[in-house]
């Protein structure tokens, strides 16, 4: 058996050459981890992620880089036909740079002094397709969406969900409050595979690419905000 096929194949996209080296002998190191390439910025990011075959299945992005930082990078990734999950590295210098980064459809973001074990852990979590933002992170970034309200932002999310049903719209707004598909189907009284489910509609249906831009969503579109 070729168990190749099922390891996570890993891009990791740093203008630091010391930054990337040490990050490949750590995920090298990892379970169920292959790096198959680095790149310097954005642009060569793209470039790997094209030619990449196997796709790649998870990009650790730096947000700071020349010529193509890594949150226009994360917007044209996540645009291609075989899109890689994006997981952002920062120093959290601004809660605007992880927001916007977030909102280009980052599944997650973790501060480079992350521990090892942890950033293991999260790239394999990523891959699984599961957001990597804690609930304290979430209020931090949720409230700094509070401060700085956008009216014509509120009013795009307010007409996105409007076209959901009832509970479409329940699950949303479970979403924007931090709660896990646990928390969700106790609350609404459903089971974690029916929560399950009710995400992957509100993807497809508001053409999103993970849970916390349908949360994102729904906390633009709150009224009292």
């Amino acid at each position: 058996m070729n168990t190749a096929v099922t390891r996570v194949r890993v891009l990791i996209v740093d203008d630091d050459p010391l930054v990337r080296s040490g990050l490949v002998n750590l995920l090298e190191g990892g379970p169920g981890l292959e790096v198959v390439g680095e790149a310097g910025d954005g642009a060569e990011a793209l470039t790997a992620v094209e030619r990449a075959v196997p796709p790649v299945d998870v990009v650790l992005m730096d947000i700071r880089m020349p010529r193509v930082d890594g949150i226009t990078a994360t917007e044209r990734l996540r645009s291609l036909p075989v899109p890689p999950q994006v997981l952002v590295l920062t120093t959290f210098d601004t809660d605007e740079q992880v927001l916007r980064a977030l909102r280009a459809g980052a599944a997650g973001f973790l501060l480079k002094d992350t521990p090892p074990d942890r950033i293991v852990s999260c790239v394999h979590s990523v891959a699984a397709g599961e957001p990597v933002l804690s609930p304290a992170a979430a209020r931090r970034l949720f409230d700094y969406v509070a401060d700085d309200p956008a009216p014509a932002r509120r009013t795009r999310a307010r007409t996105a969900l409007a076209t959901l049903t009832t509970r479409e719209r329940q699950v949303a707004e479970a979403l924007a409050d931090g709660l896990t598909n646990q928390e969700i189907a106790a609350n609404l009284h459903m089971s974690v595979a029916t929560v399950k489910a009710h995400v992957t509609r509100l993807l497809r249906e508001l053409g999103l690419n993970n849970r916390t831009q349908v949360a994102l969503l729904a906390y633009d579109a709150r009224a009292d905000r």
